[in-house]
């Protein structure tokens, strides 16, 4: 089966038949929310009840957003898809989200975030749709973007689906040469359909990256 990525630019393959999946597929939503619960997890926000401010590359339907929000933090999410955007209005109004192709860079000011979490988006930029693109000046422009937009001591945490190993040390690449230390986590590493990739990005200080499950 082909991959999505493989299928055109993301902004047409997550088009508003896509979009209505996210909507009324349970298992989806299902799937996802267990995601970003793990990538918050992975963040090791600080344990003192106070509110962060998070950034959602991706955010898509806003699925990320509500864990988030459940977790008792503020964000700002950012897509490419506007049918998907739509979605995470729909289900609350009063969510900040920008129509933006992180390929293109994050357009935040220094230090805005105390974090950031992306399910299952980081890969679209492994893969060029267009001629002019390349991927790994795309996945540069992404992470020195980010790295400015973040707090010193934040992390940033993508779960993705890499297609090789190629692909994984060009991210990890794009990462490093743009200040980030850290590497990936890859929970259940011997169940093909358990297996989950987990790219955690810290912005300072050589830290121990966490357990894997």
């Amino acid at each position: 089966m082909s991959r999505p990525e493989h299928q055109g630019p993301p902004e047409y393959y997550y088009g508003v038949d896509e979009a209505q999946k996210y909507a009324v597929n349970s298992r989806i939503q299902h799937v996802q929310i267990e995601m970003s619960e793990r990538a918050l997890e992975l963040l090791a926000l600080p344990n003192d009840g106070e509110e962060r401010f998070i950034l959602d590359l991706g955010c898509g339907s806003g699925l990320s957003g509500a864990a988030l929000e459940e977790a008792g933090h503020s964000w700002v999410g950012m897509d490419i898809s506007e049918s998907m955007l739509r979605l995470a209005a729909d289900d609350d109004d009063s969510r900040d989200l920008s129509l933006a192709d992180m390929g293109q860079g994050v357009p935040f000011k220094p230090g805005t975030f105390d974090g950031c979490i992306s399910i299952s988006a980081l890969q679209w930029l492994c893969h060029s749709n267009r001629s002019w693109e390349n991927p790994y000046k795309r996945l540069s422009r992404l992470f020195v973007t980010l790295f400015g937009a973040l707090c010193r001591g934040a992390r940033a945490v993508f779960q993705f689906y890499p297609e090789s190993p190629e692909q994984i040390d060009m991210i990890l690449n794009a990462a490093t040469k743009a200040g980030f230390t850290g590497g990936l986590v890859v929970d259940y590493p011997n169940s093909s359909k358990a297996k989950k990739y987990y790219l955690c990005l810290m912005t300072a200080g050589l830290v121990s990256l966490p357990a894997a499950k």
